[in-house]
């Protein structure tokens, strides 16, 4: 691997190598994770490419190909499992400046993958009246490649599902990382074959995305004394069918009085929450269910100045992963889970085991038409195998684990191999370039995920030694 001669053939193409930058842009927000941040701290790449056009896509992995040149892409990097460093060291592939909003249609918007998710709603609100159907909790900064390739939900799941639902992503654009790289446009069911693939397999360049009619959310919180009592509102409103709502979020006490600082003159000390976005045509239909429901409604965004509301983040930003990351901005000890919980049952039986140590998050979603409880419980971390014996006992009680404290592709969710994904990297890259290191299947086919072992990509140990 010779970067030298790989970067000789990239004409004027953006390239960045001071090292400080370099680094930065070799990072996620792994850190949110112990685990990752012991093994992942070093990692950085050598160069840093930017480009502007599918052309200079082509062009970047022609010249990856010949030189064999590890590519790692990236978006705004505000993934949480290492989906955007460097295992391999090589070239980041960023592709923020790849920003554009191609067209609008009444129903659907087409943009480059580097189009930040707000902007795109900006623009669609203004043409159609139309939104995205979710998005991250990084809406703010997020980019639209990197949420379908690293991404599964968020802010939305609990109307539309899950971003890997067909219907959810409506098109995209792929390039190849081959001696002449291809330009792909899949659809249906062939979309599956990069979404959630951390650009293993094809680098994402256009997305098209369904939109909904857009509303001027408002925000509610909604207290009550026991958390159990706030997972039973929370799984009722969701079977309201005439409700329309985007965001649906029980989070345990102490977490809203100790973590959600600027709307704390909202809260009450010792109470649990949901966090709420409604349509105003629902606002005051769901006042009254709260109140049928015994809930304390402690906050409405619309029943606050303009000068006020200026000084809060939205409550989607309370929400998801940044429940985490307030967290951690006052506890840099705490990390976090991703579970599945069946029942309100299940998650009072999770409690009863573990307490306070592990203050429970959970957002209201639906899979396959069903209202499920998605749990982002924090942790309050001592070791490695607590946080292992933690997630057995949840396994071991009927509760799914989506482990966050593993960077591939299988340890970290799908638990199997995605044959068609594993499929697709043989023909689009076959020297295996991109994001090395971060499919199981493709770096060591025999890997036996029942041995009760992580595994550790080999090209770590380099990178360390370096």
């Amino acid at each position: 691997m010779t970067i030298e001669a790989f970067r000789a053939e990239l004409g004027d193409i953006p390239v960045q190598d001071h090292p400080r930058l370099v680094q930065q842009k070799s990072r996620d927000h792994y850190w949110y994770s112990p685990v990752l941040k012991a093994k992942l701290d070093d990692v950085t790449a050598e160069i840093v490419v930017s480009p502007r056009s599918n052309e200079e896509v082509k062009t970047i992995l022609r010249a990856a190909y010949k030189h064999g040149v590890a590519i790692t892409p990236r978006g705004a990097g505000t993934g949480n499992y290492g989906q955007a460093m460097p295992l391999s060291g090589g070239a980041i592939l960023d592709l923020m400046n790849m920003d554009k909003v191609l067209e609008i249609k009444r129903d659907r918007v087409r943009a480059q993958a580097g189009a930040i998710i707000e902007k795109m709603d900006h623009e669609t609100i203004a043409a159609v009246g139309g939104e995205q159907r979710f998005h991250p909790s990084t809406y703010r900064m997020a980019s639209i490649g990197g949420f379908i390739a690293g991404g599964s939900g968020g802010v939305g799941s609990i109307r539309w599902g899950g971003l890997r639902a067909l219907g959810s992503i409506l098109g995209l654009k792929v390039i190849t990382c081959e001696a002449e790289p291809r330009e792909l446009d899949f659809v249906g069911e062939d979309i599956l074959k990069v979404a959630h693939a951390y650009g293993t397999n094809g680098i994402i360049v256009e997305a098209e995305m369904p939109l909904a009619p857009a509303h001027e959310w408002i925000d509610m919180i909604v207290g009550f004394d026991d958390f159990l009592d706030a997972c039973r509102f929370a799984e009722a409103t969701a079977l309201q069918d005439g409700l329309l709502i985007k965001e649906l979020a029980p989070c345990a006490a102490p977490i809203p009085e100790a973590y959600f600082n600027r709307h704390k003159p909202y809260l009450k000390d010792g109470q649990s929450v949901v966090l709420l976005m409604v349509a105003p045509v629902s606002a005051a239909a769901m006042t009254l269910f709260i109140q049928h429901c015994k809930g304390d409604l402690r906050f409405r965004s619309d029943e606050i100045s303009e000068d006020e509301k200026k000084k809060l983040p939205p409550v989607f930003e309370l929400a998801w992963n940044h429940t985490t990351l307030r967290a951690l901005k006052v506890d840099p000890t705490i990390t976090y889970l991703q579970t599945r919980y069946p029942s309100v049952e299940h998650v009072e039986k999770i409690i009863s085991i573990f307490g306070d140590e592990l203050p429970m998050h959970i957002e209201m979603t639906r899979q396959d038409g069903i209202v499920t409880f998605a749990g982002l419980p924090l942790v309050r971390y001592t070791t490695e195998a607590r946080l292992e014996e933690i997630i057995r006992i949840h396994e071991e009680n009927g509760c799914d684990v989506f482990n966050p404290h593993r960077y591939t592709l299988e340890e970290g969710g799908m638990k199997r191999t995605n044959q068609d994904q594993l499929d697709f990297k043989r023909e689009a890259d076959p020297k295996g370039i991109l994001n090395p290191g971060k499919m199981v299947a493709w770096e060591n086919p025999d890997f036996d995920f029942n041995a009760g072992r992580a595994w550790l990509f080999d090209g770590l140990n380099p990178v360390r030694a370096a």
